[in-house]
Protein backbone atom coordinates (compact mmCIF):
# COMPACT_ATOMS: atom_id res chain seq x y z
CA UNK A 1 0.00 0.00 0.00
CA UNK A 2 1.30 3.15 -0.78
CA UNK A 3 2.10 6.02 1.82
CA UNK A 4 -0.13 8.21 -0.12
CA UNK A 5 -3.16 5.65 0.54
CA UNK A 6 -2.53 4.99 3.71
CA UNK A 7 -2.45 8.43 5.00
CA UNK A 8 -5.90 8.62 3.04
CA UNK A 9 -7.54 5.26 4.54
CA UNK A 10 -5.80 6.58 8.43
CA UNK A 11 -7.68 10.54 7.46
CA UNK A 12 -10.83 8.81 6.52
CA UNK A 13 -11.32 6.21 9.34
CA UNK A 14 -10.31 9.00 12.19
CA UNK A 15 -12.66 11.84 10.62
CA UNK A 16 -15.30 8.43 11.27
CA UNK A 17 -14.24 7.91 14.73
CA UNK A 18 -14.47 11.20 15.28
CA UNK A 19 -17.97 11.64 13.63
CA UNK A 20 -19.36 8.87 16.27
CA UNK A 21 -18.40 10.80 19.42
CA UNK A 22 -20.23 14.07 18.18
CA UNK A 23 -23.45 14.68 20.14
CA UNK A 24 -26.81 14.77 18.68
CA UNK A 25 -27.23 17.95 19.06
CA UNK A 26 -23.66 20.14 18.72
CA UNK A 27 -22.32 21.49 22.46
CA UNK A 28 -24.59 19.40 24.36
CA UNK A 29 -23.59 17.25 27.32
CA UNK A 30 -25.01 13.82 27.18
CA UNK A 31 -27.38 12.43 29.48
CA UNK A 32 -27.12 9.01 31.58
CA UNK A 33 -29.49 6.82 32.33
CA UNK A 34 -28.37 4.00 35.32
CA UNK A 35 -30.70 0.95 35.31
CA UNK A 36 -29.77 -1.07 38.33
CA UNK A 37 -31.56 -4.26 38.55
CA UNK A 38 -32.50 -6.12 42.40
CA UNK A 39 -30.72 -9.95 42.78
CA UNK A 40 -30.70 -10.49 39.41
CA UNK A 41 -28.18 -13.19 38.51
CA UNK A 42 -25.64 -13.46 35.71
CA UNK A 43 -27.60 -16.61 34.63
CA UNK A 44 -30.62 -14.58 34.73
CA UNK A 45 -31.15 -12.59 31.27
CA UNK A 46 -31.05 -14.08 27.73
CA UNK A 47 -28.29 -11.53 26.54
CA UNK A 48 -26.16 -13.74 29.20
CA UNK A 49 -27.54 -17.36 27.72
CA UNK A 50 -29.99 -16.74 30.58
CA UNK A 51 -33.74 -18.58 30.99
CA UNK A 52 -35.19 -15.66 30.81
CA UNK A 53 -36.29 -13.94 27.52
CA UNK A 54 -35.04 -10.08 27.58
CA UNK A 55 -35.25 -8.76 23.95
CA UNK A 56 -35.50 -5.23 24.85
CA UNK A 57 -31.93 -6.32 27.25
CA UNK A 58 -30.85 -8.36 24.10
CA UNK A 59 -31.17 -5.14 21.72
CA UNK A 60 -29.52 -2.63 24.39
CA UNK A 61 -26.35 -5.66 24.09
CA UNK A 62 -26.17 -5.88 20.77
CA UNK A 63 -25.99 -1.57 20.10
CA UNK A 64 -23.45 -1.57 23.21
CA UNK A 65 -20.76 -3.02 24.97
CA UNK A 66 -21.40 -5.97 27.35
CA UNK A 67 -19.03 -6.98 30.33
CA UNK A 68 -18.64 -10.41 31.17
CA UNK A 69 -16.50 -9.63 34.39
CA UNK A 70 -18.11 -6.83 36.18
CA UNK A 71 -18.41 -6.92 39.83
CA UNK A 72 -20.63 -5.01 42.67
CA UNK A 73 -18.78 -3.68 45.10
CA UNK A 74 -20.84 -5.65 47.81
CA UNK A 75 -22.75 -9.19 47.60
CA UNK A 76 -25.98 -7.17 48.88
CA UNK A 77 -28.18 -4.26 48.73
CA UNK A 78 -27.19 -1.02 50.29
CA UNK A 79 -23.57 -1.22 50.42
CA UNK A 80 -23.66 -1.56 46.62
CA UNK A 81 -25.43 1.74 46.08
CA UNK A 82 -23.32 3.63 48.43
CA UNK A 83 -20.33 2.70 46.36
CA UNK A 84 -22.18 3.18 43.25
CA UNK A 85 -23.30 6.73 43.99
CA UNK A 86 -19.96 7.54 45.55
CA UNK A 87 -17.22 5.85 43.65
CA UNK A 88 -16.14 4.76 46.97
CA UNK A 89 -16.05 1.28 48.70
CA UNK A 90 -18.88 1.41 51.03
CA UNK A 91 -16.63 0.74 54.13
CA UNK A 92 -15.47 4.06 54.22
CA UNK A 93 -19.22 5.38 54.37
CA UNK A 94 -19.88 3.57 57.25
CA UNK A 95 -22.05 1.17 55.40
CA UNK A 96 -20.47 -2.12 55.02
CA UNK A 97 -23.75 -3.57 55.28
CA UNK A 98 -27.30 -3.83 54.72
CA UNK A 99 -29.76 -0.79 56.49
CA UNK A 100 -32.33 -2.63 57.96
CA UNK A 101 -36.12 -1.63 57.90
CA UNK A 102 -36.19 -2.65 62.26
CA UNK A 103 -35.93 0.52 64.22
CA UNK A 104 -35.07 -2.04 66.81
CA UNK A 105 -31.90 -2.70 64.77
CA UNK A 106 -29.01 -0.06 64.73
CA UNK A 107 -28.16 -0.73 61.40
CA UNK A 108 -31.73 1.44 60.60
CA UNK A 109 -30.02 4.58 61.74
CA UNK A 110 -27.05 4.36 59.28
CA UNK A 111 -27.43 6.14 55.59
CA UNK A 112 -25.57 8.48 53.59
CA UNK A 113 -23.62 11.00 54.89
CA UNK A 114 -23.69 14.61 54.09
CA UNK A 115 -19.86 15.59 53.56
CA UNK A 116 -19.90 12.32 51.18
CA UNK A 117 -20.42 13.52 47.42
CA UNK A 118 -22.55 11.60 45.06
CA UNK A 119 -22.73 11.64 41.27
CA UNK A 120 -26.34 13.45 41.34
CA UNK A 121 -24.22 15.76 43.49
CA UNK A 122 -21.86 16.44 40.94
CA UNK A 123 -24.44 15.99 37.67
CA UNK A 124 -26.51 18.70 39.27
CA UNK A 125 -23.60 20.88 40.21
CA UNK A 126 -22.70 21.14 36.01
CA UNK A 127 -26.69 21.94 34.88
CA UNK A 128 -28.29 18.14 34.83
CA UNK A 129 -31.64 17.83 35.76
CA UNK A 130 -31.48 15.06 37.99
CA UNK A 131 -33.87 11.99 39.33
CA UNK A 132 -34.43 8.47 40.72
CA UNK A 133 -37.07 6.77 40.70
CA UNK A 134 -37.32 3.28 42.52
CA UNK A 135 -35.21 1.74 45.41
CA UNK A 136 -33.50 3.63 47.82
CA UNK A 137 -32.02 2.27 50.44
CA UNK A 138 -29.05 4.68 51.99
CA UNK A 139 -31.12 5.47 54.88
CA UNK A 140 -34.50 5.71 56.36
CA UNK A 141 -33.96 9.12 58.11
CA UNK A 142 -34.75 12.88 56.89
CA UNK A 143 -31.63 13.67 56.53
CA UNK A 144 -30.91 10.68 54.32
CA UNK A 145 -33.19 11.89 51.71
CA UNK A 146 -32.04 11.38 47.86
CA UNK A 147 -33.62 15.15 47.72
CA UNK A 148 -30.67 16.28 49.98
CA UNK A 149 -27.91 14.22 47.80
CA UNK A 150 -28.04 15.31 44.63
CA UNK A 151 -31.40 14.79 43.91
CA UNK A 152 -33.81 17.10 41.94
CA UNK A 153 -36.71 14.71 41.76
CA UNK A 154 -37.51 11.22 43.82
CA UNK A 155 -40.20 8.78 43.39
CA UNK A 156 -39.95 5.43 45.08
CA UNK A 157 -39.55 3.59 47.97
CA UNK A 158 -36.07 3.84 51.52
CA UNK A 159 -36.26 0.69 52.32
CA UNK A 160 -34.81 -2.97 51.10
CA UNK A 161 -38.26 -4.15 49.72
CA UNK A 162 -41.55 -3.21 49.06
CA UNK A 163 -45.37 -5.13 48.02
CA UNK A 164 -45.27 -4.85 44.24
CA UNK A 165 -49.08 -3.99 44.59
CA UNK A 166 -49.69 -1.99 48.26
CA UNK A 167 -45.92 -0.40 48.39
CA UNK A 168 -45.80 -1.49 51.94
CA UNK A 169 -42.66 -2.38 53.63
CA UNK A 170 -41.25 -6.01 55.63
CA UNK A 171 -42.58 -3.78 58.41
CA UNK A 172 -46.02 -2.95 57.72
CA UNK A 173 -45.48 0.56 56.78
CA UNK A 174 -46.53 2.51 53.79
CA UNK A 175 -43.36 3.11 51.68
CA UNK A 176 -44.01 5.00 48.82
CA UNK A 177 -42.35 8.98 48.22
CA UNK A 178 -42.77 11.79 46.39
CA UNK A 179 -39.51 13.55 47.35
CA UNK A 180 -39.65 14.25 51.39
CA UNK A 181 -43.12 13.28 51.66
CA UNK A 182 -44.94 9.91 51.53
CA UNK A 183 -47.74 10.01 48.84
CA UNK A 184 -49.19 6.60 47.83
CA UNK A 185 -49.35 6.00 44.28
CA UNK A 186 -51.53 2.91 42.67
CA UNK A 187 -50.29 0.70 40.00
CA UNK A 188 -47.64 -2.14 39.97
CA UNK A 189 -44.46 -1.12 40.85
CA UNK A 190 -41.82 -1.91 38.12
CA UNK A 191 -44.32 0.16 35.76
CA UNK A 192 -44.47 2.83 38.14
CA UNK A 193 -41.09 3.48 37.74
CA UNK A 194 -40.88 3.11 33.88
CA UNK A 195 -43.57 5.53 33.84
CA UNK A 196 -41.66 8.46 35.95
CA UNK A 197 -38.61 7.67 33.80
CA UNK A 198 -40.86 8.46 30.41
CA UNK A 199 -42.18 10.72 31.64
CA UNK A 200 -39.07 12.99 33.07
CA UNK A 201 -37.47 12.10 30.09
CA UNK A 202 -40.36 13.85 27.68
CA UNK A 203 -39.95 16.89 29.91
CA UNK A 204 -36.35 16.97 30.16
CA UNK A 205 -35.30 16.10 26.66
CA UNK A 206 -34.37 19.90 25.72
CA UNK A 207 -31.59 19.54 28.51
CA UNK A 208 -29.20 17.30 29.80
CA UNK A 209 -30.16 14.84 32.60
CA UNK A 210 -28.87 12.27 34.99
CA UNK A 211 -31.54 9.79 35.85
CA UNK A 212 -31.09 6.79 38.13
CA UNK A 213 -33.50 3.96 38.07
CA UNK A 214 -33.03 1.14 41.37
CA UNK A 215 -35.18 -1.66 40.13
CA UNK A 216 -36.66 -3.48 42.65
CA UNK A 217 -37.34 -6.44 40.50
CA UNK A 218 -36.64 -9.21 40.53
CA UNK A 219 -36.34 -9.16 45.10
CA UNK A 220 -38.92 -10.41 46.83
CA UNK A 221 -41.57 -10.17 47.43
CA UNK A 222 -42.68 -12.58 44.33
CA UNK A 223 -45.15 -11.09 42.96
CA UNK A 224 -45.26 -10.14 38.57
CA UNK A 225 -47.87 -8.02 37.48
CA UNK A 226 -50.78 -9.97 37.82
CA UNK A 227 -50.66 -11.00 41.23
CA UNK A 228 -52.45 -10.08 44.19
CA UNK A 229 -50.83 -7.63 47.20
CA UNK A 230 -49.84 -9.66 50.08
CA UNK A 231 -48.97 -6.76 52.55
CA UNK A 232 -51.29 -5.07 54.56
CA UNK A 233 -50.60 -1.70 57.09
CA UNK A 234 -49.51 -3.45 60.67
CA UNK A 235 -51.34 -6.73 59.35
CA UNK A 236 -48.78 -9.85 58.96
CA UNK A 237 -47.75 -11.42 55.82
CA UNK A 238 -45.17 -13.90 54.20
CA UNK A 239 -42.05 -11.78 53.12
CA UNK A 240 -41.66 -13.44 50.10
CA UNK A 241 -44.96 -13.26 49.15
CA UNK A 242 -48.06 -15.78 48.85
CA UNK A 243 -47.09 -16.61 45.28
CA UNK A 244 -46.81 -20.54 44.81
CA UNK A 245 -45.27 -20.60 41.57
CA UNK A 246 -41.88 -18.33 42.07
CA UNK A 247 -40.52 -19.06 38.85
CA UNK A 248 -42.98 -17.93 37.60
CA UNK A 249 -43.54 -14.84 39.34
CA UNK A 250 -39.87 -14.40 39.29
CA UNK A 251 -39.61 -14.41 35.81
CA UNK A 252 -42.76 -12.01 35.13
CA UNK A 253 -40.81 -9.39 37.10
CA UNK A 254 -37.57 -9.57 34.94
CA UNK A 255 -40.03 -9.28 32.25
CA UNK A 256 -41.56 -6.43 33.27
CA UNK A 257 -38.33 -4.63 34.27
CA UNK A 258 -37.30 -5.25 30.67
CA UNK A 259 -40.46 -3.66 29.04
CA UNK A 260 -39.47 -0.59 30.83
CA UNK A 261 -36.27 -0.84 29.17
CA UNK A 262 -37.83 -0.99 25.61
CA UNK A 263 -39.96 1.98 26.27
CA UNK A 264 -37.60 4.13 27.24
CA UNK A 265 -35.50 2.96 24.49
CA UNK A 266 -38.31 3.92 22.25
CA UNK A 267 -38.91 7.24 24.35
CA UNK A 268 -35.36 8.49 23.80
CA UNK A 269 -35.78 7.46 19.97
CA UNK A 270 -38.96 9.54 20.05
CA UNK A 271 -37.17 12.72 21.06
CA UNK A 272 -34.61 12.50 19.02
CA UNK A 273 -31.76 11.95 21.84
CA UNK A 274 -30.76 8.24 21.01
CA UNK A 275 -27.25 9.39 20.72
CA UNK A 276 -27.61 11.72 23.06
CA UNK A 277 -27.72 9.49 26.12
CA UNK A 278 -25.59 6.78 27.51
CA UNK A 279 -27.41 3.73 29.24
CA UNK A 280 -25.81 1.88 31.45
CA UNK A 281 -27.82 -1.75 33.02
CA UNK A 282 -26.58 -3.89 35.83
CA UNK A 283 -27.56 -5.41 38.92
CA UNK A 284 -26.82 -4.86 42.26
CA UNK A 285 -25.94 -8.36 43.29
CA UNK A 286 -26.21 -11.17 42.18
CA UNK A 287 -29.49 -13.74 42.43
CA UNK A 288 -30.86 -15.61 45.29
CA UNK A 289 -31.10 -19.15 44.45
CA UNK A 290 -34.59 -19.18 42.47
CA UNK A 291 -32.83 -16.90 40.09
CA UNK A 292 -29.50 -17.93 37.88
CA UNK A 293 -26.04 -16.80 38.85
CA UNK A 294 -24.79 -20.10 36.18
CA UNK A 295 -21.78 -21.14 35.44
CA UNK A 296 -20.90 -19.41 38.29
CA UNK A 297 -20.75 -20.64 41.99
CA UNK A 298 -22.47 -19.11 44.73
CA UNK A 299 -25.70 -16.85 45.37
CA UNK A 300 -26.36 -13.25 47.03
CA UNK A 301 -24.49 -12.29 50.19
CA UNK A 302 -21.81 -14.90 49.71
CA UNK A 303 -18.14 -14.36 48.03
CA UNK A 304 -18.02 -16.94 45.32
CA UNK A 305 -18.42 -15.18 42.45
CA UNK A 306 -22.05 -15.60 41.92
CA UNK A 307 -22.41 -13.46 45.05
CA UNK A 308 -20.81 -10.29 42.64
CA UNK A 309 -20.18 -10.95 39.23
CA UNK A 310 -23.42 -9.36 37.76
CA UNK A 311 -24.75 -8.48 34.21
CA UNK A 312 -23.48 -5.65 32.80
CA UNK A 313 -24.59 -3.34 29.62
CA UNK A 314 -23.38 0.39 28.65
CA UNK A 315 -24.97 1.39 25.42
CA UNK A 316 -24.30 4.98 23.46
CA UNK A 317 -25.56 4.70 20.15
CA UNK A 318 -23.21 6.22 17.32
CA UNK A 319 -20.50 6.19 20.27
CA UNK A 320 -19.55 2.91 21.22
CA UNK A 321 -18.84 -0.08 19.01
CA UNK A 322 -20.97 -3.09 19.94
CA UNK A 323 -18.66 -6.14 21.70
CA UNK A 324 -18.22 -7.97 24.50
CA UNK A 325 -15.59 -7.20 27.33
CA UNK A 326 -13.66 -9.46 29.37
CA UNK A 327 -11.79 -6.47 30.98
CA UNK A 328 -11.89 -6.74 35.47
CA UNK A 329 -14.79 -4.02 36.01
CA UNK A 330 -16.96 -3.11 38.73
CA UNK A 331 -19.62 -0.62 40.01
CA UNK A 332 -17.01 1.47 41.65
CA UNK A 333 -15.88 2.19 37.98
CA UNK A 334 -19.80 3.72 37.25
CA UNK A 335 -19.13 6.93 38.60
CA UNK A 336 -15.61 8.04 37.36
CA UNK A 337 -16.51 6.92 33.96
CA UNK A 338 -19.95 8.30 33.04
CA UNK A 339 -18.76 12.21 34.39
CA UNK A 340 -15.60 11.67 32.18
CA UNK A 341 -17.59 10.74 29.24
CA UNK A 342 -19.97 14.01 29.99
CA UNK A 343 -16.91 16.28 29.64
CA UNK A 344 -16.92 16.56 33.78
CA UNK A 345 -13.31 16.72 35.50
CA UNK A 346 -14.25 15.59 39.29
CA UNK A 347 -11.50 16.38 41.71
CA UNK A 348 -13.03 14.17 44.38
CA UNK A 349 -11.04 10.67 45.05
CA UNK A 350 -12.81 7.44 44.27
CA UNK A 351 -11.73 3.66 44.00
CA UNK A 352 -13.00 2.95 40.73
CA UNK A 353 -11.13 3.27 37.01
CA UNK A 354 -12.46 5.75 34.48
CA UNK A 355 -13.68 3.43 31.46
CA UNK A 356 -13.88 5.62 28.96
CA UNK A 357 -11.13 4.95 26.74
CA UNK A 358 -12.26 1.12 27.10
CA UNK A 359 -15.85 1.61 25.81
CA UNK A 360 -14.73 4.76 22.88
CA UNK A 361 -11.91 2.96 21.59
CA UNK A 362 -11.22 -0.51 23.15
CA UNK A 363 -8.50 0.34 25.41
CA UNK A 364 -7.21 -2.36 27.99
CA UNK A 365 -6.90 -1.86 31.29
CA UNK A 366 -4.34 -2.99 33.96
CA UNK A 367 -4.40 -6.74 33.83
CA UNK A 368 -3.19 -6.80 37.50
CA UNK A 369 -6.60 -4.56 38.92
CA UNK A 370 -7.44 -5.69 41.96
CA UNK A 371 -11.21 -5.72 43.67
CA UNK A 372 -11.88 -6.40 47.23
CA UNK A 373 -14.94 -7.45 49.10
CA UNK A 374 -15.76 -7.87 52.97
CA UNK A 375 -19.05 -7.23 54.57
CA UNK A 376 -17.85 -7.79 58.26
CA UNK A 377 -16.41 -5.22 60.23
CA UNK A 378 -15.07 -7.05 63.02
CA UNK A 379 -11.59 -8.08 63.17
CA UNK A 380 -12.32 -11.76 63.18
CA UNK A 381 -12.62 -12.67 59.72
CA UNK A 382 -16.49 -13.56 58.55
CA UNK A 383 -15.87 -13.91 54.82
CA UNK A 384 -13.95 -12.04 52.28
CA UNK A 385 -12.45 -12.04 48.94
CA UNK A 386 -10.22 -10.75 46.70
CA UNK A 387 -9.38 -10.41 42.90
CA UNK A 388 -6.17 -9.35 41.15
CA UNK A 389 -6.44 -10.33 37.37
CA UNK A 390 -7.92 -14.14 36.63
CA UNK A 391 -6.59 -15.02 40.16
CA UNK A 392 -9.30 -14.58 42.92
CA UNK A 393 -8.44 -15.20 47.08
CA UNK A 394 -11.91 -16.40 48.79
CA UNK A 395 -11.78 -16.17 52.80
CA UNK A 396 -14.59 -18.73 53.90
CA UNK A 397 -16.43 -17.54 57.51
CA UNK A 398 -17.02 -20.29 59.67
CA UNK A 399 -13.93 -21.98 58.42
CA UNK A 400 -12.79 -25.03 60.11
CA UNK A 401 -14.70 -26.55 63.53
CA UNK A 402 -11.89 -27.50 64.96
CA UNK A 403 -9.28 -24.80 65.11
CA UNK A 404 -11.68 -21.77 64.21
CA UNK A 405 -9.35 -20.82 61.06
CA UNK A 406 -11.23 -19.54 57.94
CA UNK A 407 -10.94 -21.33 55.38
CA UNK A 408 -8.44 -20.14 52.62
CA UNK A 409 -9.11 -20.56 48.76
CA UNK A 410 -7.17 -19.57 45.78
CA UNK A 411 -8.96 -19.70 42.34
CA UNK A 412 -7.61 -19.50 38.92
CA UNK A 413 -10.65 -18.10 37.41
CA UNK A 414 -9.06 -18.02 33.59
CA UNK A 415 -9.41 -21.96 33.88
CA UNK A 416 -11.88 -22.07 36.60
CA UNK A 417 -14.51 -19.99 36.52
CA UNK A 418 -16.56 -22.24 38.84
CA UNK A 419 -14.20 -21.86 41.57
CA UNK A 420 -14.04 -25.70 41.81
CA UNK A 421 -10.37 -26.43 42.03
CA UNK A 422 -8.67 -24.64 45.14
CA UNK A 423 -4.57 -23.91 44.82
CA UNK A 424 -4.07 -22.30 48.13
CA UNK A 425 -2.12 -25.59 48.69
CA UNK A 426 -0.17 -25.30 45.60
CA UNK A 427 0.46 -21.74 45.64
CA UNK A 428 0.73 -20.61 49.46
CA UNK A 429 3.25 -17.69 48.83
CA UNK A 430 0.54 -16.54 46.67
CA UNK A 431 -1.97 -16.74 48.71
CA UNK A 432 -0.38 -15.50 51.71
CA UNK A 433 0.24 -12.56 49.40
CA UNK A 434 -2.97 -11.63 48.87
CA UNK A 435 -4.14 -11.93 52.24
CA UNK A 436 -2.21 -9.57 53.23
CA UNK A 437 -3.15 -7.30 50.33
CA UNK A 438 -6.46 -7.67 51.67
CA UNK A 439 -5.93 -7.32 55.11
CA UNK A 440 -4.33 -3.81 54.44
CA UNK A 441 -7.25 -2.75 52.13
CA UNK A 442 -9.27 -3.36 54.91
CA UNK A 443 -7.24 -1.64 57.41
CA UNK A 444 -7.29 0.98 55.28
CA UNK A 445 -10.73 1.93 54.84
CA UNK A 446 -11.88 1.47 58.08
CA UNK A 447 -9.48 4.11 59.09
CA UNK A 448 -10.59 6.33 56.18
CA UNK A 449 -14.09 5.79 58.04
CA UNK A 450 -13.06 6.45 61.91
CA UNK A 451 -11.15 9.84 60.76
Amino acid sequence: MSLMRFLLIACFSMAFFSSRLVATEPGRQPNVILFVADDLGYGDISPYGGWIQTPNLERLAKSGVQFMDFHTSATVCSPTRAGLLTGLYQQRLGIPGVLLADPSRAEHFGGMASEHTTIAEVFREHGYRTAIFGKWHLGYQPQHNPTLHGFDEFRGFVSGNIDYQSHIDVMGREDWWLNKQRKPERGYLTDLISAHAVQFIQENAKRPFFLYLPHHAPHLPFQGPGDPADRTVGGKFPVAGSVKDRKRAYREMVQSMDQGVGAIMRVLKKQGIEESTMIWFFSDNGALRIGSNAPLRGYKAEDWEGGHRVPSIFSWPGHVAPRKTDALTSTLDVMPTVLDLAGIRYSGKTDGVDLSQLLLQGTAISKDRRLFWRGDQSHAWKGAAMREGPMKLVIEGGGNSRTRRPNIYLFDLSRDLGEQHNLAGQRPAEAKRMLGELSNWYKQVSEAQRN
